[in-house]
């Protein structure tokens, strides 16, 4: 006979340890800049928007477990969306010791959300490549970046001989470098991992990589919102300097773009997938892409 305790134990460990796919949000970038250019940008894999209220951005620096700066989440997330979240000094600090360098105008122009660039009120967007970060829900990790209690050296890097810490030496990969959460990751990791190897879900890019920030492309959103027709599109440059041009592509006729403010008024509608940047201003703004297929997609769209 079957135990119904251990049945029990076994069921909310996997409900705990393995969430399903594309079914909550995730650490979907990863910035370790020059200076204090750090961020964290976090994806909504779902076919529904989020209330961000309960959701946590942690840090657990050198090694710690417990007692991490925080960072709480707040507003709406749209689905397939994202939400840039990093470090807001806009000064340099002199420290004694060294100086506290600003963090880049452009790098700043691309956040959602910053901390206040002041050390003592809130550190989270301060770490240095060595620090595990964690997505919080309501008191439970749903993504962690690293290994929570572990301090790597400067960096976890692609040495597997040392459990991929710098130990031995090996490439850095969260010390300046972007890393950028492969497509085809479709949820995050909840259970501290027994070695945090970066190369399994992430691609490098090189140091002070910010044109990636503001969107993410994810198997969940081709597969579930616009799995009926496969229309797969993308976006670029974005972001774009004002008067170059926007090229949209996608595997599907498009019929209309349109280009809203913030604030949801039309700004600019085409039929053309060519669109010059020279009629609007610098910001950002919401891109509709309509399909013949008579579905609808929408994109962040930032202009410089």
């Amino acid at each position: 006979m079957q135990n119904p305790i251990l049945i029990l134990f076994l069921a909310l460990f996997v409900s705990k340890s393995y969430s399903q796919d594309c079914s909550d949000l995730f650490i979907s970038e990863y910035i370790e800049g020059p200076g204090q250019n750090n961020a964290i940008e976090i994806f909504n894999p779902t076919s529904n928007e989020i209330d961000l209220s309960g959701y946590v951005i942690n840090r657990y620096s050198n090694g710690a477990n417990t007692g991490p700066q925080s960072w709480p989440l707040s507003g709406i997330i749209a689905s397939g969306d994202v939400i840039v979240l990093g470090n807001g000094q806009t000064v340099d600090i002199d420290l004694g010791t060294y100086i506290s360098y600003a963090v880049d105008s452009i790098f700043y122009s691309l956040l959602d959300d910053h901390c206040t660039g002041d050390y003592n009120s809130n550190s989270t967007f301060y770490f240095n490549g060595n620090d595990a970060i964690t997505l919080e829900k309501n008191g439970e990790n749903i993504d962690i970046f690293g290994k929570v209690g572990e301090d790597p050296g400067n960096a976890w890097t692609d040495d597997t001989t040392a459990g991929f810490t710098d130990a031995n030496g090996g490439t850095w990969w969260t010390k300046r470098q972007t890393l950028v959460r492969k497509p085809t990751i479709k949820k995050g990791v909840a259970m501290n991992p027994i070695v945090f190897n970066p190369v399994a879900e992430y691609d490098s890019l090189p140091d002070a990589t910010y044109n990636g920030m503001g969107y993410h492309i994810c198997d969940c959103i081709q597969t579930s919102i616009l799995d009926v027709n496969k229309n797969s599109y993308v976006v670029y440059p974005n972001p774009v300097r004002l008067g170059e041009d926007i090229n949209i592509n996608a595997t599907s006729n498009i019929t209309s773009i349109e280009i809203y403010c913030m604030k949801g008024t039309k700004i600019l509608e085409s039929n053309k997938k060519i669109i010059s940047t020279s009629v609007l201003s610098k910001g950002t703004y919401v891109l509709h892409i309509n399909f013949d297929s008579d579905k609808l997609t929408q994109h962040k769209l930032i202009i410089e």
